[in-house]
């Protein structure tokens, strides 16, 4: 049998204005990447989210991104290796005081938007988000985009790693996501995100948007719980999963 975590970015309404269906997809993941208050979310939503987290016993990880509400963290920000070192440590350390507060372990740590992106191919800052991880709690699980400069990163100074793949996401050939405003950037439909998702984890293989097969680790899936249909297509994928005999399990 398969066996691959299913994460989901959570807590990321912020205020009076919601983000998500989050009290009923918690309920089919395996991981939680709680948002830590910069790019979305506030101390009410990020305790609630722990909370349902434990209730629903799904594994816990920061989300952390740049300080950007207004551009929910997807726009790209110039800073220096020492500052992302910086907020990322700031941000778990946010997110550790509520799973402190209800008695579970931070898991996981998954860079958010363009921060994530960013890191994927620069390897420097790669570099300073694994050892703010690292200084901060050495046990934590980097997630990060499969075969990108994150992985090399963490391995290189002894952090564990586990390789991401995008259920919803085309691929370049390189291994790294297409821009969100290039056409084709999100599958949007749901019987092809499910094959591919599948041929992901069966045969470590994608095929890229230029039609390229490319070889990819899939240790755990990202599926996205902000869209319209997202409740029924994580439902979608856990159903095919159990029937192509793959278990959810977190990492």
């Amino acid at each position: 049998m398969y066996r691959v975590d299913l994460n989901c970015d959570l807590g990321e309404s912020f205020g009076k204005y919601k983000i998500g269906s989050d009290e009923e997809v918690i309920r089919y993941i395996s991981s939680a990447n709680i948002a830590c208050g910069f790019h979305a979310s506030d101390p009410v939503v990020m305790n609630n989210t722990v909370s349902l987290a434990k209730q629903y016993n799904v594994s816990v990880g920061a989300h952390p991104g740049f300080a950007d509400l207004v551009g929910f963290g997807r726009r790209k920000i110039e800073i220096s290796n020492k500052e992302a070192k910086a907020i990322i440590q700031y941000q778990i350390g946010a997110l550790k005081a509520f799973c402190r507060a209800h008695r579970i372990k931070m898991r996981h740590v998954k860079p958010h938007g363009a921060l994530y992106n960013m890191a994927a191919k620069d390897l420097k800052l790669a570099l300073a988000i694994c050892e703010g991880i690292y200084e901060v709690d050495p046990n934590l699980i980097l997630l990060a985009l499969s075969g990108s400069k994150m992985i090399d990163a963490a391995n290189s100074i002894g952090l564990k790693a586990a390789s991401e793949v995008f259920a919803d996401r085309a691929y370049n050939d390189d291994g790294s996501l297409v821009a969100r405003n290039i056409a084709g950037s999100v599958i949007t439909d749901e019987e092809t995100a499910i094959r591919r998702v599948i041929r992901m984890v069966k045969e470590s293989k994608v095929e890229t948007i230029n039609g390229v097969d490319i070889a990819i680790s899939a240790d755990s899936i990202c599926v996205h719980g902000d869209g319209v249909k997202a409740l029924e297509f994580v439902k979608k994928i856990t159903r095919a999963f159990k029937e192509e005999e793959i278990q959810i399990a977190s990492l």
